[in-house]
């Protein structure tokens, strides 16, 4: 019970490190988050990082499962503070990941995303193969040029043969798309939550600063290391 404890301690040490505490302004506030507001300094409202770490364990041991089972789970975080961490995040956990733009459809009309993918997968696999010399040049500058639109798309999903059994989300107020789509799949949601979002919107909400880059680092690690660490588990 102490080392668990303690362990606690130091991850609300860490979060509070990372700037984890800091909401927005009341003014922005939305109501499902009230209970997880300790106060206001400076115009800017606090978040109760005790609250926040009960919320983050709930999370780890989901997504812990998940990895056991063998279960994919998709990382998704556009927005520029959260690109760099979020990519960083997936990878180690090899897992497939949107670190830019959401295109709509990317679940609810996975069979049509899947084709680009193969789509995707074939021209880059000619490409290094050298099939492209049948085509002029022109013609190979065309495809050159729907290569590289499809890999800024969809090159961190190609791994994705199925539909995900969860979604990671930087921020679910501006990742709102993605959600409603997960909803709508019935794909659980663990969430990076500011003051702002609604959390009544996502399965496994964790209510803490989701507009710096240190803080938004902290949770991505945590969730990579927590499905690392499952897949150990793996029967």
């Amino acid at each position: 019970m102490e080392e668990v404890k303690k362990l606690n301690n130091e991850r609300i040490d860490a979060m509070f490190k990372a700037g984890a505490h800091f909401g927005y302004s009341k003014t922005r506030r939305h109501p499902s988050v009230a209970s997880y507001i300790f106060g206001v300094k400076n115009k800017v409202e606090i978040i109760d990082l005790e609250k926040t770490e009960e919320l983050l364990a709930k999370a780890l041991a989901f997504i812990a499962t998940l990895a056991k089972e063998g279960k994919q789970v998709l990382f998704v975080g556009g927005k520029n503070e959260a690109r760099g961490a979020l990519r960083l995040a997936a990878e180690s956990a090899g897992m497939p990941f949107v670190d830019g733009r959401w295109i709509g459809g990317t679940l609810t009309n996975f069979p049509e995303i899947k084709k680009r993918l193969a789509k995707l997968e074939d021209l880059t696999k000619q490409k290094e193969k050298g099939e492209l010399t049948k085509y002029t040049k022109k013609e190979r500058l065309m495809i050159d040029r729907e290569i590289a639109n499809l890999d800024r798309f969809f090159s961190g999903i190609l791994s994705m043969k199925d539909l995900p059994k969860a979604m990671v989300v930087i921020d679910s107020k501006k990742e709102e798309i993605a959600v409603t789509e997960a909803r709508k799949m019935r794909i659980p949601v663990i969430a990076l939550c500011g003051t702002d979002c609604d959390i009544s919107l996502v399965d496994h909400p964790i209510v803490a600063n989701d507009s710096s880059v240190s803080s938004i680092a902290f949770f991505a690690s945590e969730l990579a290391r927590a499905y690392s660490k499952g897949k150990l588990l793996k029967a």
